[in-house]
């Protein structure tokens, strides 16, 4: 038999390894043709859903108004002429009746009332002298030993010592007031709403040195159309949400009695609860619950969309695809809201997840529990 020499492998060697190289991209090529099948959809989510639940929903009256405090002092200075020397509060101090909340200089109104006190003791002195001559005048008088002209002077002189002490009295008690208004203290409980208070500054009499919200008790003071006056009563709730704050419950304490004629609104008061984010001078829109009316669809909040300026929910259809479908809501009721159109009692509607879905997105429905975002819902 005859062998093959060295010279032939060596060139059939190369020609092997190129066969081979080929046939595995051929087989490469081969895997990487399409099939004729499509990957399955992942879900894009899992998601509860729940169906719209009838509620008797309560009857409200909406208004608009401000809120405003309940009453305000003016605290004023009542010492004229005195240089304020101490100012203790701010605005937004809470204060107590009877609290000092500004001092002025008490040395010259002091000064004048020692002087009262000096004035007081010799009016007492000179009717004690003029009552002892007055009364031997009166020891004497069946003796004659004095005139008659004489026991009237001694009489008429005793009459002027007292009333030369009640004049002495009076300027003392005056001084002593005057020195106890050098202190300006808190009418009533309450929290300080203004200050033009300045220390160093000379005041006249009457000038306003504080305001003060008696209580610290705020009111919103809403207008409501006439027609509606009547269907208000005092105690009703009414849930009052000022611009940019939360919603605050709050008890309608009186209508008014007039009626202004160029609006044909009146006003209604409500008071607000103490510790709340409510101030005064802010606009707050409300409602006032008057009673409960009949059954009407309601939804979570949660389940309504806000996009674009419109409401939406997304419906789950049989194939698990969600439709962005456009409601009409009405009024809110604690956490759910009331749905006018879009959706109806067997409607499946995404519970909550719905920023992370579009319209078509296929998902997972589970039940019960709160699912959360899957990896694949980032958008």
């Amino acid at each position: 038999m005859k062998h093959p020499d060295r010279n032939s492998l060596r060139f059939a060697l190369p020609l092997l390894v190129i066969a081979m190289a080929v046939a595995a991209a051929a087989l490469q090529v081969a895997n990487a043709q399409p099939s004729g099948k499509q990957p399955a959809a992942q879900p894009a989510l899992a998601v509860t859903v729940i169906h719209p639940l009838s509620a008797e929903l309560p009857i409200r009256i909406a208004a608009n108004g401000n809120i405003a405090a309940w009453q305000e002092a003016s605290v004023g200075t009542q010492a004229n002429g005195l240089m304020l020397s101490e100012v203790r509060v701010n605005v937004g101090d809470r204060v107590r009746r009877g609290q000092v909340l500004a001092a002025f200089e008490a040395a010259p109104v002091a000064a004048e009332l020692a002087h009262s006190r000096a004035a007081l003791s010799e009016a007492e002195a000179a009717l004690g002298e003029a009552a002892a001559n007055a009364q031997r005048a009166r020891d004497l008088q069946a003796s004659g030993a004095l005139s008659a002209q004489q026991i009237n002077q001694y009489l008429t002189a005793e009459r002027m010592a007292q009333a030369r002490l009640a004049a002495a009295q009076a300027l003392a008690e005056t001084q002593k007031l005057r020195l106890a208004q050098t202190q300006v203290l808190a009418p009533d409980d309450g929290v300080i709403s203004a200050r033009s208070a300045t220390v160093g500054a000379v005041l006249p009499i009457g000038q306003e040195l504080f305001r003060l919200i008696r209580r610290g008790r705020l009111e919103w003071r809403a207008e409501v159309a006439a027609p509606q006056l009547a269907r208000l009563k005092p105690g009703e709730v009414a849930t009052v949400t000022p611009v940019g704050g939360d919603p605050i419950r709050g008890t309608l304490r009186m209508v008014s009695p007039a009626v202004d004629t160029q609006t044909r609104n009146g006003l209604v008061y409500v008071d607000l609860p103490a510790g709340s984010s409510a101030r005064a001078g802010m606009f707050a829109r409300g409602d006032i619950e008057i009673g409960t009316g009949s059954q009407a669809l309601t939804l979570p909040q949660a389940a309504v969309l806000l996009r674009e300026g419109f409401h939406y929910v997304l419906k789950v259809g049989p194939d698990s695809r969600v439709m962005q479908t456009k409601v009409r809501v009405g009024q809110r009721a604690g956490d759910r809201i009331e749905i006018l159109a879009g959706v109806d009692a067997g409607s499946k509607v995404v519970a909550a997840g719905g920023a992370f879905l579009g319209d078509g997105d296929l998902v997972q429905v589970v039940k019960g529990g709160s699912p959360a975002p899957s990896s694949a819902s980032a958008k």
